[in-house]
């Protein structure tokens, strides 16, 4: 049996709405072995897979390679803090659409917060500002899809093709605008951290600079 358009699109709203990340209060507080945070991760984060129960959120060689690419602290006697916990949930949700560079540049300002929990600004507090922000956002989310749906909707009426032709072509128009704001805020966020890595670039060369000066 053909799921009707309309149908599949309110289902998969209706479940964006019941996927909901991580609080702070519910990410242990406690160290954990490997086999303790890949548990912890799979169980809290299966529903923002697109096969849940069957993707793999995070496995040991993900963590151990992320630690080797410099975008984790490594373990501290085989277990790992609350602040790593964090760092690899930003992993998880960046991962799929960042390069292993773009993250690095775009947490390390994060990693310089790591294990300062004494200080006002540490990765608890700006994990804390993250989840507020994806909360504020999922309605709006929705809101825009909707329209998105209903413009896709006003596409191929006039066409001469048979119902089912035209279900096709709809979803294809779309998936097509879905496609495209991905693609234009995926550049955007592309472009600022070109920028990031420019002006971190210049700096480095400032510092250089008076060193081989004095040897002159």
């Amino acid at each position: 049996m053909t799921i009707d358009n309309e149908d599949l699109i309110n289902s998969i709203m209706a479940s964006l709405g019941r996927i909901d990340a991580i609080k702070l209060e519910d990410i242990p507080n406690i160290d954990l072995y490997m086999d303790q945070l890949t548990t912890f991760m799979d169980e809290r984060l299966k529903k923002a897979t697109r096969h849940p129960g069957e993707d793999k959120i995070l496995t040991k060689t993900m963590i151990n390679n992320y630690a080797k690419n410099d975008l984790l602290p490594p373990p501290v006697r085989k277990k790992y803090s609350k602040d790593h916990l964090i760092l690899l949930i930003f992993i998880f949700y960046l991962k799929n659409i960042l390069s292993i560079n773009d993250i690095q540049t775009l947490l390390e300002p994060l990693k310089n917060r790591f294990h300062h929990s004494d200080d006002e600004l540490n990765l608890g507090k700006i994990y804390e500002v993250a989840y507020a922000l994806q909360k504020e956002e999922l309605e709006p989310c929705i809101d825009d899809l909707k329209k998105k749906y209903e413009k896709a909707l006003g596409t191929f009426e006039d066409e001469d093709i048979t119902d089912e032709e035209k279900k096709k072509m709809q979803m294809f128009s779309f998936i097509t605008l879905l496609s495209y704001d991905v693609y234009v805020k995926k550049l955007l966020i592309e472009k600022i951290l070109d920028n990031i890595t420019d002006e971190e670039g210049k700096k480095e060369k400032k510092k250089e600079k008076p060193a081989k000066d004095k040897k002159k």
